[in-house]
């Protein structure tokens, strides 16, 4: 699904990513692990577009797109969500939803005036998908609450039910569980391996709890200063001395990693 090669990103003298390299299959759920300031989230923005690479190559399903801006890879299935879950908190929950797919027909003053009656048809379309989604996400009592209102796990719920309001191919999914309590994360791991199994999401995932990347991901990649360092499942990325070495210079033990 999605293929780098020798991708770097520099700021200034910084070398945040520096020569990545990997693929990730279609189908599966990817972790990405790695001590903090590893480069995880930096190619993260790269891939989606979010920064343009000093140099490197990006390319999905045999497509070349690096540098595309989020909005072309949008329209071709990639979308991302970030640490701090970026909602409209003066929307309601149902509404957060029902904004995301483009090109409604409500978008232009033409419509506003002359196609009344088709955006009322699409809003209805719109708003019983909306309803399916927070349903299947355990949240459709929140459907009418302002989302600023709503915990941060909630919120996490809403921007993975914003994924599943178009055609998405492959979402990225950068620490999930920040801010998580124990129960909301459990929910959010099994609606990813529901769509996972059930409507074949590929997912890739920055993660700081163990516990979650081993129950839901495979493979495991880990990286450390810009690079990639191992891939496997989690059991071989915990016994690798690479990473081991990466994870004991931030002064954690290979038993405890926590720290991605």
């Amino acid at each position: 699904m999605i293929t780098v090669e020798n991708l770097h990103k520099h700021f200034g003298g910084f070398h945040a990513v520096d020569g990545a390299s990997l693929t990730i299959g279609e189908g599966t759920i990817t972790g990405l692990i790695g001590p903090n300031g590893a480069g995880k989230t930096t190619l993260f923005n790269v891939i989606a577009g979010v920064l343009p690479p000093t140099s490197g190559r990006v390319t999905m399903a045999g497509e070349d797109i690096t540098g595309l801006p989020p909005h072309a890879l949008f329209h071709k299935g990639l979308l991302r969500t970030f640490q701090i879950a970026h909602e409209f908190g003066s929307m309601t929950c149902r509404e957060n939803l029902m904004m995301v797919p483009g090109g409604q027909s409500g978008e232009t003053l033409w419509n506003t005036w002359f196609g009344r009656k088709r955006i009322a048809e699409e809003e209805r379309a719109l708003r019983a998908k909306a309803d399916e989604v927070l349903e299947f996400l355990t949240i459709e009592h929140l459907a009418d609450q302002r989302a600023a209102e709503v915990s941060g796990g909630q919120k996490k719920l809403l921007e993975l039910g914003r994924t599943m309001m178009v055609d998405a191919q492959i979402v990225f999914l950068d620490e999930v569980g920040a801010g998580v309590n124990r129960t909301l994360l459990n929910t959010i791991g099994e609606a990813i391996l529901q769509l996972n199994r059930e409507r074949g999401y590929t997912f890739v995932v920055i993660e700081h709890d163990m516990d979650f990347i081993g129950r839901i991901c495979d493979p495991v990649i880990c990286m450390a200063e810009g690079k990639v360092l191992a891939e496997g499942t989690l059991d071989e990325i915990k016994a690798d001395e690479q990473v081991i070495e990466a994870y004991l210079g931030t002064g954690l033990k290979n038993k405890d990693m926590v720290g991605a």
